[in-house]
């Protein structure tokens, strides 16, 4: 079966009880939603720049990472996945471009 964003939520979760001692992911959320977003930010830079001159590796890596840190950034701010994914689904009925310019004229 293969892994889902769920399941990395799912785990996101769990961590989240852990002792932050233990856990990477406790621990960045005892840091604070500012010390989540700039962790977010240091892994977009990071891919942004995989993918303009790394390896599939390392973009394959930095993406994970991204994901990672949105899904903590998002736990951080009591923001469930599942709004993510309503959201996107919702987007996905029109091209990007309708989607785009129903945003800005809202």
């Amino acid at each position: 079966m293969a892994f889902t964003l769920d399941d990395l939520d799912r785990i996101i979760s769990e961590r989240a009880s852990a002792d932050a001692k233990e856990s990477y992911t406790r621990a960045l959320l005892d840091a604070g939603s500012v010390r989540c977003a700039k962790k977010l930010g240091e892994e977009g830079v990071e891919a942004a720049l995989a993918t303009a001159s790394g390896t599939k590796v390392e973009l394959a890596a930095e993406a994970a990472d991204v994901l990672y840190h949105l899904l903590v950034a998002l736990k951080a701010r009591d923001v469930p996945l599942s709004d993510v994914m309503e959201l996107l689904q919702r987007r996905t009925g029109q091209s990007g471009h309708a989607e785009k310019a129903s945003r800005i004229n809202h």
